[in-house]
């Protein structure tokens, strides 16, 4: 007997197809209702109408067609003519990817698709869970990112706004620019918090990184004394509230720029990027420690044993072969601490002056002073500088995991 069904074409009752597709709609009625403000009698409405509609078409596709392709392409014509019919583009073309959803749906549903590659000893529960679970994931992936998607558009509005203008909804040229990326690119302000933070953010991984990895390789030797006190000190900038930890480093620091300012003689600019920075790296040392810590988990002692027996020091050992056993932990480690410097906005309220705004200090201050739409073309490029970084960090993840053995190569 066969392990996974592949291709199924005995369909299942046409009762349950459409009372599936029906139920399935007014789920979706019923969250959309709700989302746009209707009254729980017009929500009522919409679902009944939505289902009622939903099973007709179900019916009518299952009754007209055998295959799931001729019946996708009149499905997407059908939704680009109702787009259409409401005068606009984009709703033609929403109207064309919800058609071709809903004919695969129907059919999918219909001919047990929703078997195909599951083991066959699966009861109708442990399916029903099986999707159900990733439907919950799903919503919850979409609750997270909706935001995200809303923010990226926006920055493209041609208008002044931060809502989406009937120019941009009808997918007309018009309603598109790249004014917001160019004053950004061209604006003092932004140009000199942007420079702040990557000359604040590099820094302070660099010293992050040195010192979180140090840490981490010393409370990994059992021998350490209460190695379970420190680590739990050490990591406390992750734990404690970032509002506690700015006020307590605004009173930390502001001592130590008095001495430095006034006995020292420091430039009161450069003692601003110190403490600053010197902020930023304890932020960010937890995020290090962690990340090396896990690699030094499969990490084989023996290897350090021999290259002592061989004649090789300590920092020999480390930088040839520890290091670089260890070093896609290491790079992860400063990859967030660089995000959470770059990112970070509290702490440098407290304890920076006018001379070391960052990047999002900037955008605090737009969105408090002036509403000011470069914001949204910042934050899309934040968005993608956080893609890359985390990107990178899945790949040392993934090579990590090789160079330890714990996934084929």
């Amino acid at each position: 007997m066969a392990n996974k069904i592949s291709d199924i074409a005995v369909p299942v009752s046409l009762p349950f197809t459409l009372s599936l597709v029906g139920l399935i709609v007014a789920a979706i009625s019923f969250v959309a209702g709700r989302s746009a403000g209707l009254g729980y009698n017009e929500v009522f409405i919409t679902v009944l109408v939505g289902a009622v509609l939903a099973v007709g078409f179900a019916y009518a596709l299952v009754s007209l067609f055998d295959t799931h392709r001729p019946a996708m392409i009149v499905s997407a014509l059908l939704g680009a003519l109702i787009g259409l019919s409401l005068g606009s583009l984009g709703g033609a073309v929403f109207g064309v990817i919800f058609g071709i959803i809903a004919a695969f749906m129907v059919f999918w549903v219909h001919y047990r698709q929703y078997r195909s590659g599951l083991p066959t000893y699966l009861s109708s529960n442990q399916v029903l869970w099986h999707y159900g679970f990733r439907v919950i994931c799903g919503a919850i992936f979409v609750f997270l990112i909706t935001p995200i998607l809303v923010v990226i558009p926006l920055s493209f509005n041609a208008q002044d706004f931060f809502t989406f203008t009937p120019e941009m909804l009808r997918f007309d040229p018009a309603g598109y620019s790249l004014k917001h990326y160019q004053d950004f690119f061209t604006n003092n302000e932004w140009q000199r918090s942007f420079k702040n933070s990557l000359i604040i953010a590099p820094i302070a991984t660099v010293i992050s990184v040195s010192l979180g990895t140090l840490a981490a390789i010393g409370l990994s030797q059992s021998h350490v004394p209460a190695r379970r006190a420190i680590m739990a000190i050490l990591i406390s900038p992750m734990i404690v509230p970032l509002i506690i930890s700015a006020t307590g480093m605004f009173f930390f620091y502001s001592d130590i720029g008095r001495f430095l300012e006034g006995t020292l003689g420091w430039n009161k600019n450069f003692v601003g990027y110190f403490k600053v920075v010197l902020a930023h790296s304890v932020l960010g040392i937890p995020f290090v420690i962690i990340t090396v810590t896990a690699t030094l988990v499969g990490f084989d002692r023996s290897l350090t044993r021999a290259a002592a027996n061989m004649g090789a020091g300590p920092v020999t050992t480390f930088f040839k072969v520890q290091m670089p056993l260890i070093l896609p932990g290491v790079i992860s480690g400063g990859l967030f601490a660089f995000i959470t410097s770059f990112d970070e906005v509290v702490v440098v309220l407290f304890i920076g002056s006018a001379g070391q705004k960052t990047l999002p200090w900037q955008m605090f201050t737009g969105l408090r002073e002036q509403i000011s739409p470069t914001i949204l073309a910042v934050a899309t490029i934040l968005v993608a500088i956080s893609i890359v970084l985390l990107t990178v960090v899945e790949l040392l993840r993934r090579r990590s995991e090789r160079l330890r053995g714990l996934s084929p190569g």
